[in-house]
């Protein structure tokens, strides 16, 4: 089951997010950052267990970051983390979004779903804010991909 995170989950979406952030496969999160983010994640639970979290943050006029994607590892490979995805991109194409980015490590995935590969130069400055957090800040090598919604996804 899919649904919006609730203040009940934080705990274990934080511990979920920073087990990925100790292995620096991604960004680190205080659970004040969850609270006040708390709106733009979703979770999937099964068997009612948070075995995945992921937010849909909107960041400037038509543009979305998909981020904090993270499924528990006994779960991976069960569609879960696509489930989140689309559903990111479902509620990102309901505000009317006209792209939804990533930054990732794991590519392949998200381009298996529809992103494209672009240049980090079309993301807005504002997007790289976060980066200064970043143990691998300025070169992390993530690779920054792309959803752009057409006629199609109407």
């Amino acid at each position: 089951m899919i649904r919006k995170a609730h203040m009940r989950d934080v705990p274990v979406i934080h511990a979920l997010i920073n087990e990925y952030a100790q292995e620096e496969l991604m960004l680190p999160v205080s659970r004040v950052e969850l609270y006040d983010r708390l709106r733009d994640f979703f979770v999937y639970e099964q068997d009612g267990r948070l075995v995945g979290t992921m937010a849909i943050h909107f960041t400037w006029d038509g543009l979305a970051e998909l981020r904090s994607l993270a499924v528990v590892r006994d779960r991976q490979h069960q569609g879960i983390g696509r489930t989140l995805v689309e559903a990111g991109l479902r509620e990102a194409r309901d505000y009317d979004c006209a792209r939804v980015f990533t930054l990732t490590y794991v590519p392949d995935f998200f381009e298996r779903l529809g992103f494209r590969r672009i240049d980090k130069n079309e993301l807005p400055h504002k997007v790289w804010a976060d980066c200064i957090k970043c143990p691998k800040f300025p070169d992390c090598g993530e690779v920054p991909l792309a959803h752009d919604f057409g006629e199609e996804d109407a």
